[in-house]
């Protein structure tokens, strides 16, 4: 009996040790290297890639933003109004006559808003992403709002479409996805270039 308590002892005190000598190495060790390999290599994605204008963070490039007015460059619908704490899609299937109305009825809105024909609406224009909070739009998206945000800020047609096309990103590591222009540099950029226009 003896023996067998000091067996069971022996046998407590080296879970404890591996216990404590686990949370150290996993527990403190382990993130405090993987955080600061982060800050040092990959430092503004490691704070969540943060935009800055005038030395005032306005948003992270990783998340969308709701834009209104005719003055800026608008993102993908979002069904959650752009909130990161409710992503998510609208979950209508494709042959769903809800989804097929939504996207005709946004087609026909965004023509007229920006002045173009229907036929020229992108389909990222009219449909949300999976995540609800894309931040990019397709460059043709871009590119149909140009003319418009020309017009609210008083700038030529040609600056603006310089603004677009070099914040045309393309594809991750040159084969993934498709070319994207994101939309918060965007806006940000188009902010300096009207207030240094004035």
């Amino acid at each position: 009996m003896n023996a067998s308590l000091r067996g069971t002892g022996r046998l407590v005190w080296a879970g404890l040790r591996a216990l404590l000598v686990l949370t150290v190495v996993c527990g403190v060790l382990y993130p405090l290297a993987v955080t600061g390999v982060a800050q040092a290599a990959f430092h503004d994605k490691a704070n969540g890639s943060p935009v800055e204008v005038a030395g005032k963070e306005v948003g992270s490039a990783l998340i969308g933003q709701k834009w209104t007015g005719r003055q800026w460059f608008h993102g993908r619908p979002s069904q959650s109004g752009y909130d990161p704490r409710a992503t998510g899609s609208s979950q209508l299937g494709a042959d769903d006559p809800r989804l097929a109305k939504s996207v005709r009825e946004a087609r026909e809105r965004i023509a007229a808003y920006n002045g173009v024909p229907a036929s020229a609406v992108p389909p990222d224009a009219v449909t949300g992403s999976a995540s609800a909070i894309d931040p990019h739009i397709s460059p043709a998206y871009a590119r149909l709002q140009t003319a418009r945000v020309a017009r609210a800020n008083r700038l030529s047609e040609g600056t603006v479409r310089k603004l677009v096309e070099d914040h045309i990103e393309g594809r991750t590591a040159g084969i993934l996805g498709e070319p994207h222009v994101n939309v918060l540099q965007l806006n940000a950029a188009l902010r300096a270039e009207t207030a240094k226009s004035r």
